[in-house]
């Protein structure tokens, strides 16, 4: 450990309540943003780069965290996009031969703040009963009224687009040009893993900033099309719905996963809302209603699609519910060449039930 002595932290929620902690290494400062956990045993840096997770702090429910370090490649986009980080231990020596560094270097490379020490059960525990909301970590543990004047200022979650936070600037390629499909996918925040996976079943992809038209994307003559994850509320991203609504019109080959999954029901005139406190983790039982299957998928989203509309909307058809709570997982459309899931079957760490999705999607280009 380089620090001996560490500075102390806060934990200040929107509504007042305080939880307290220690600096992670020498770093001081003060970072805001929605607080929520997360309850994955490992995995914790692609959960740390994963645009979907921007403007949040995050809390680690394992008791351990950074005691595999970090490695180059276990990285969901260019950098950290958590806001901070919250954990009960952190581990500054790390046991992994196929470490590149310690978890404190990767943090202090990408300016994070984060604090350890912290009961993250009972924190934990009050988000599950008072939701998910606005909070700040800092080492100004003196100046707390002021740190509450400043947490009042921070934007709610709902309402609040950001995928323009996270997206590519310019259109950029990913596979081998030779492939013998294309596909354009519209990046709301959009994770590597889900462009291997596309990738690796014989697709070419061109990936476009999250304000493309639908003649950006038809320009690239692609043989299907994909909406990515991301962060924020989908109710405000009315330039990717209006993508959606062409390539539904078009009769086109569609498939979104998380946020995507959000505006194809937005698209279809199906409302959705904020979760008490969403759903995050490596292990959220979903069940298949074509197949009838159970599978065990990583998840991370804030905001769902509203039950009672998609069960009216007579284009739609429900595929996937998540057990615990019957929220709708999955979607297609019945007379279209359209499908979505709220999980991740791309994740990595975590489980392959739901790796056949991209199959599904790569039939669909076939027909």
């Amino acid at each position: 450990m380089k620090y001996q002595k560490r500075q102390k932290a806060i934990v200040l929620l929107a509504d007042g309540t305080i939880f307290h902690g220690k600096a992670v290494g020498g770093k001081q400062g003060t970072s805001f943003g929605e607080v929520c956990f997360n309850t994955g045993m490992t995995g914790y840096q692609e959960i740390f780069t994963d645009p979907s997770y921007y403007g949040q702090i995050m809390v680690a429910t394992n008791a351990h965290i950074g005691n595999y370090g970090a490695n180059n490649d276990e990285v969901e986009s260019d950098s950290v996009k958590i806001s901070g980080l919250i954990v009960k231990n952190f581990s500054y020596e790390y046991s992994r031969d196929a470490a590149d560094e310690s978890l404190e270097d990767f943090l202090d490379k990408n300016n994070l703040l984060a604090i350890s020490d912290v009961d993250t059960r009972a924190l934990v525990s009050y988000i599950r009963d008072n939701g998910a909301m606005n909070a700040v970590i800092s080492t100004e543990v003196d100046n707390i009224e002021n740190l509450k004047k400043q947490l009042a200022e921070v934007p709610n979650m709902e309402g609040l687009e950001l995928a323009s936070k996270v997206s590519t600037k310019e259109p950029y390629y990913f596979g081998d040009e030779n492939a013998k499909y294309k596909v354009a996918a519209l990046d709301i925040g959009i994770k590597k893993n889900i462009l291997r996976h596309i990738a690796s079943r014989d697709a070419y992809i061109k990936v476009f900033p999250y304000n493309a038209k639908f003649e950006d994307l038809e320009a690239f003559k692609p043989d299907g099309y994909f909406l990515s994850n991301g962060p924020g509320d989908p109710e405000p991203l009315v330039e990717a719905q209006e993508v959606a609504k062409e390539i539904i019109k078009r009769d086109l080959p569609l498939f979104g996963i998380c946020l995507g999954h959000q505006v194809i029901a937005q698209a279809n005139g199906v409302s959705t809302y904020k979760m008490h406190n969403g759903h995050r983790g490596i292990n959220h039982p979903v069940k298949n209603l074509i197949t009838g299957k159970g599978e065990i998928t990583s998840q991370n989203h804030g905001f769902a699609v509203n039950r009672e509309d998609a069960e009216a909307n007579t284009d739609l058809e429900i595929t996937h519910v998540h057990l615990n709570d019957n929220t709708v997982a999955g979607l297609r459309m019945k007379n279209k060449n359209v499908f979505s899931v709220q999980y991740h079957p791309e994740a990595s760490p975590g489980p392959h039930d739901s790796a056949y999705l991209f199959d599904q999607f790569i039939e669909n280009l076939k027909k």
